[in-house]
């Protein structure tokens, strides 16, 4: 086998290790939209609003309790972590659940929002008018 074969190989390999990592990527999106469209009617909000960048924020601030203006410290900080954390507390105390949940929530959504939307959960708090 000559060296060109070899990198021929190599190149369509990693097309298709490329394609498969896009395709989880695009499945754990679509996991995480499901999950969150679901929570966001659950709360009496349009379930629309997850698929909307910046807006699906602003509703679940609302959700979690949380003045609309964490929006904007959210989108001027480095570490969005930190809003995604609190506001996935405030989520998780609204439908009745632990703060760990929250942190779910927050470091983990493609698993909890799909957790919570699905599951027997009800919203129980009160939203930021």
């Amino acid at each position: 086998m000559n060296p060109e074969d070899v990198n021929q190989i190599s190149s369509q390999g990693g097309g298709i290790v490329a394609t498969v990592i896009l395709l989880i990527q695009l499945a754990v999106l679509i996991v995480t939209f499901a999950g969150m469209w679901k929570v966001f009617t659950k709360a009496g909000e349009p379930g629309w609003a997850a698929i909307v960048p910046f807006y699906n924020f602003y509703v679940l601030l609302k959700i979690a309790g949380k003045p609309w203006w964490w929006l904007l410290v959210a989108l001027t900080m480095c570490l969005t972590i930190v809003p995604m954390i609190i506001a996935g507390l405030g989520v998780a105390k609204n439908f009745g659940k632990s703060e760990g949940f929250g942190i779910g929530l927050g470091l983990l959504p493609f698993i909890f929002y799909p957790m919570l939307g699905y599951g027997d959960a009800q919203f129980v708090g009160q939203k930021t008018p």
